[in-house]
């Protein structure tokens, strides 16, 4: 039997549906033949280069069809693929590639000066492909990425072959130090995403990997619309990345936004004009602004072809889920808890029926809370643990064993992914969220998770965005600090938005500094509470504890 690796499932595909989109960029439409032939031709190119088996690709890419052709054509050489950000400066990637031990690098041209300024520290990378764009060309020390994929080639497998063990490496930066890859085994990665199943269709997993092609092959014949999915987010981050892998499974296409800036109204455009079926975001980041603009154009966007909204990585409120659902009262609102780490821990779906509470979600299978030293939370018990989730999970971090083993955990006798994230488990079996243990602030010995103060204060009318943080104090060790993003008429208070605090959750976790400011996330939504503490304290002239 093949193994269960993404170039097999995709070239199943490929051979199933051979003139149906698989990318698409704008005008551009790339065929699943295509997207087949263009990886063939880019997978050679990683070989003639001297690449050998689990050689580290990067891809230092913004959103565009290059990127899943980068991974397609890694997957297919028996190669590791790996995410870079591409907010990262010279320092950063110096220590990313060389922590990864890149051999190529894919990268858009408009990142070459901040390449060139480092390349020299990397002589483990034999080969640099450029995707060219406009106003910048390929430079003379990089091959030209059109030039290697435009007439494509047939298929391609390494004499090492193509095996269930081969890795993706997805680094995570999470919020302090520098970023560590996360090892998944493909096979791993394939089945902890549902392997080939589609619970709302009422598609079982795949038995092999021909099911892919048979699947998509059955779909296209029979006259149905093929699902175009959009990641919004960042392919640079599991969230974008891995959903849209399960859709390339299913011989979906992927749909790109041109713009790198985000715009709901062109997002929206897209939608429309192309049909598409579903949306991937990571949370209020761009649920927000996305509610906002519907908003301000009532009636204007009817997106009949939209069936759903993807989210996981961050919280989404209840109330922006409301919203939404006011304007597209059609779709379903799937919010996931989960991590680079950890897939499948627990998840809730939203309809026009009910909007599921703001961190509260239904436990996957493999999923249960546990006290730090181990001993499996009680249903109901109020007790306060760590979500972890078993069955298939990382192989570990990349030559990292310490901090694997703080991750990897062994309970009752089974290995666990342990990413850090506090909750509690109700009577009924759901998990309520309280936040990353990393960032919990110590008040008076009382300790506040940061994510529930934010979304307390995200309800206080006019607030688009919050962070929580924490202040040295010479009296409680730390106060709570809030960074509030207000869009309303005048400006609260700070004694208006801890009252309002108050009214929802203990005093002790009501903000007793405010700053007004715009809050910074990074692509992929997230906060980097490191820079939002230093953002505080300098604008509030507070010394470092």
């Amino acid at each position: 039997m093949e193994a269960w690796n993404y170039a097999n499932l995709w070239e199943s595909v490929a051979k199933a549906i051979p003139d149906r989109p698989a990318l698409i960029h704008g005008q551009r439409v790339i065929s699943w033949r295509d997207f087949d032939r263009r990886a063939n031709a880019l997978a050679a190119r990683f070989l003639a280069a001297g690449l050998g088996r689990q050689s580290k690709v990067a891809a230092y890419l913004y959103n565009g069809p290059e990127y899943l052709e980068t991974y397609f054509a890694a997957f297919k050489a028996g190669l590791a693929p790996f995410n870079t950000n591409y907010r990262y400066g010279g320092e950063e990637l110096t220590y990313l590639f060389d922590n990864a031990d890149a051999e190529a690098v894919v990268f858009h041209a408009s990142f070459a000066e901040t390449i060139d300024k480092v390349r020299a520290n990397l002589p483990k990378v034999k080969l640099w492909v450029a995707v060219a764009e406009d106003g910048h060309a390929a430079p003379a020390w990089a091959v030209d990425y059109d030039s290697v994929v435009a007439a494509g080639a047939d298929r391609i497998e390494a004499p090492w072959g193509r095996s269930a063990d081969d890795l993706l490496l997805m680094y995570t930066g999470g919020t302090t130090g520098m970023p560590k890859g996360v090892m998944w085994r493909q096979e791993d990665l394939f089945k902890a995403l549902g392997g080939g199943a589609n619970l709302l269709a009422g598609l079982p997993p795949f038995e092999t990997v021909a099911d892919a092609g048979v699947r998509a092959g059955a779909a296209a014949a029979s006259g149905a619309p093929q699902a175009i999915t959009i990641p919004v987010a960042p392919l640079m981050h599991a969230t974008g990345q891995f959903i849209s892998f399960g859709q390339l499974n299913a011989g979906g296409a992927i749909a790109t936004l041109p713009s790198r800036r985000f715009d709901p109204a062109l997002l929206f455009d897209e939608v429309e004009r192309l049909g598409v079926s579903g949306l991937i975001i990571v949370g209020l980041a761009f649920a927000s602004p996305m509610l906002e603009t519907l908003e301000a154009n009532p009636g204007r966007w009817k997106m009949p072809t939209l069936q759903r909204i993807v989210s996981s990585g961050t919280m989404w409120s209840a109330e922006n889920k409301k919203g939404l659902l006011k304007h597209l009262p059609h779709i379903n609102l799937i919010d996931s808890l989960g991590s680079s780490e950890a897939l499948g821990l627990a998840g809730s779906t939203s309809n026009a029926g009910e909007a599921a509470a703001t961190a509260k979600f239904m436990a996957g299978p493999n999923a249960a809370v546990f006290t730090e030293d181990g001993r499996r939370v009680a249903p109901g018990s109020g007790e306060r643990g760590l979500v972890a989730v078993g069955g298939f999970t990382p192989v570990g971090y990349y030559k990292d064993p310490e901090k694997s083993a703080k991750t990897f955990r062994t309970f009752e006798g089974r290995r666990w992914s342990v990413p850090g994230d506090w909750a509690t488990l109700e009577a009924d079996g759901s998990i309520t969220l309280l936040g990353r243990g990393s960032q919990v602030i110590n008040t008076g010995g009382e300790k506040v998770f940061p994510e529930e103060v934010e979304e307390a204060l995200k309800r206080f009318p006019g607030v688009r965005d919050a962070a929580v943080v924490g202040l040295p104090d010479k009296r409680f060790g730390e106060r709570i600090c809030a960074v509030v993003d207000y869009a309303g008429d005048g400006e609260p208070s700070l004694a208006d938005l801890a009252a309002h605090v108050k009214a929802h959750l203990a005093d002790y976790k009501a903000p007793r500094e405010l700053v007004l400011a715009p809050v910074g996330r990074a692509p992929n939504g997230k906060l980097d509470y490191k820079a939002v503490r230093a953002q505080a304290m300098d604008a509030l002239g507070v010394a470092a504890g």
